[in-house]
């Protein structure tokens, strides 16, 4: 499967399942079961695995674009499909001896979805440090934890979970493990009612006394955190932008089908064609739009071939990214006025979620914060 084959892939599962039933599935907070059945198949839940266990072997280039045409359909799939993603490349990197070759296999094979849980309420947006802490007995670790917002909470077949280390000193000091859906002690903590984002089941997880498996433990002892930075941060980063870039495609275009088709009777014009306004405002939305669009490029670009700038430019895609999707999406609501607002349009259900993505962590005002550090010299941790 090549780019192009990948992206179309994508669009055909976007308009024939995402989008007619996102009204729908965002009121009810219902998880797209269907979504995710016809991943497989299209050959996209192992998009960026190497060709050895089946997989795509394609790039970030590509990542973004599939991204993107989903949440121009529905974000919340987009995010079950992002987070599946960054927890694969996990998977993906683990240390040498852990027996991950099946799992890799089977996502390839469109037979597994699997996501990530690292947030805990204990370090709430500083996703990077766990409170929960590993017990070493025997040749087996227990891990005990109470995670918060993990996506398709219930629905995955496998999680990446982080906890520290056993004889970890410092909050950076984790370790992931691969944690299977039928693993004992393991639970959905309780429903997802969000504000924005409500069909991709974030609920909160309990790990009660799981015992782990040597082969699953993921990275050595210590090592998560580098993980972490070094693998999900920068495909997480990017696909949030990417969802961003899709919610402001499809604020542009709705509010553009609006103002062609709403009337003012007693002119007998449009909206469009009577407001210069309403134009104006509608222009700065793609004009935003297609800012947002080359800075994921570039990116892409950075992604492709690292330099010094790379991770300046990771944290800054994400910081941008929430910013400029608000804005737009702000301005659609605007600009529809009661048609948005009275939910006739879809263009509440993107205002919502765009609010969402801005809080994910790591937060906008915490990416600022790290930049800030980057520019001035100082330590990021």
């Amino acid at each position: 499967m090549d780019h192009a084959t990948a992206v179309s892939n994508a669009k055909e599962i976007a308009d024939r399942i995402l989008a007619p039933a996102a009204r729908q599935n965002d009121k009810e907070g219902r998880f797209s079961s269907e979504a995710i059945a016809a991943l497989g198949p299209a050959g996209l839940l192992g998009l960026m695995l190497p060709a050895e266990v089946g997989g795509a072997a394609l790039g970030p280039r590509t990542l973004a674009s599939v991204i993107t045409t989903f949440a121009e359909a529905d974000a919340s799939a987009a995010m079950v499909y992002l987070m599946h993603v960054c927890a694969t490349a996990t998977i993906a990197a683990a240390r040498q001896g852990a027996t991950v070759a099946p799992t890799l296999r089977d996502i390839s094979a469109g037979r597994h979805l699997t996501t990530l849980a690292f947030s805990e309420a204990g370090s709430r947006s500083h996703f990077w440090a766990p409170v929960s802490r590993a017990e070493r007995n025997a040749a087996n670790v227990h891990l005990t934890a109470k995670k918060s917002f993990v996506t398709s909470a219930g629905h995955a077949q496998s999680y990446v979970v982080s906890a520290l280390s056993p004889e970890g000193k410092t909050a950076t000091d984790s370790t992931l493990y691969l944690v299977a859906s039928d693993t004992p002690g393991l639970s959905v903590a309780g429903p997802w009612d969000g504000l924005g984002m409500r069909a991709n089941a974030s609920a909160p997880m309990i790990l009660e006394d799981c015992e782990i498996a040597p082969g699953l433990q993921l990275t050595d002892d210590g090592a998560g955190f580098k993980a972490m930075l070094e693998v999900v941060l920068p495909l997480f980063n990017l696909g949030t932008s990417a969802v961003a870039l899709g919610l402001c495609r499809a604020a542009v275009a709705g509010t553009a089908s609006h103002l062609n088709s709403a009337r003012f009777d007693h002119l007998g014009q449009t909206l469009g064609e009577s407001l210069q306004t309403l134009r104006a405002q509608l222009a700065t939305m793609q004009i935003d739009t297609d800012g947002l669009a080359a800075r994921i490029d570039d990116l892409v670009d950075h992604l492709e071939r690292p330099r010094d700038t790379t991770m300046l430019r990771v944290l800054e895609s994400k910081a941008a990214a929430g910013e400029v999707a608000i804005a737009v999406t702000s301005t659609a609501m605007r600009v529809c006025g009661g048609a948005a607002f009275s939910k006739h349009l879809a263009i509440e259900r993107l205002f919502r979620d765009a609010h969402a993505g801005a809080v994910m962590a790591p937060t906008g005002d915490v990416l600022r914060d790290f930049i800030g550090k980057a520019i001035l010299g100082i330590p990021l941790f």
